[in-house]
């Protein structure tokens, strides 16, 4: 019996290359008949950002509500880039992104975050794209190597185009 997808995740950067990746799975899931998930991880405030911010925000009430404005800043940089990559789309293609079903912010490690939702979601496949720099085989991401090592499902890296 052939596999069926039903759901496809696909983990954004807000990248140029990760609407290419999003072409990609659109593709996929409307010949799928299947549902998109688009996800976008914020990576936690590293020591050194929670050190900065408890030098100058003594205020601890402070320090959440900074921490809840990046949050919310990241939602609408998501929320922005979603119009963005729909005025990109011809008419046709527009219909196609009727199969995005869930577009979602979570804090978190990415990698381990993508992986998480996927396995949540039950989605039958995970598409990511590749960095736009670097040479050799550092090109793919850390996060693209940790998703691709440790991914009970097929995992779909888009190359960049230039």
């Amino acid at each position: 019996m052939l596999p069926k997808i039903e759901d496809i995740l696909v983990a954004t950067d807000l990248s140029k290359n990760s609407d290419n990746a999003l072409r990609f799975a659109l593709s996929m899931a409307q010949a799928n008949n299947a549902k998109l998930h688009v996800l976008h991880v914020t990576e936690p405030l590293s020591q050194d950002a929670v050190v900065t911010m408890q030098m100058f925000m003594q205020d601890d009430a402070s320090r959440k509500l900074a921490i809840k404005n990046r949050h919310e800043s990241v939602k609408q940089l998501l929320k922005d880039n979603q119009k963005a990559f729909i005025k990109t789309l011809s008419a046709v293609d527009r219909d196609a992104y009727a199969t995005v079903s869930s577009v979602e912010l979570v804090d978190g490690h990415p990698a381990e975050e993508i992986l998480t939702r996927a396995r949540e979601l039950n989605c039958g496949m995970i598409v990511m794209g590749t960095h736009e720099h670097g040479t050799g085989h550092t090109f793919i991401g850390t996060v693209v190597k940790r998703v691709l090592r440790r991914s009970s499902v097929p995992t779909l890296v888009v190359p960049h185009t230039t």
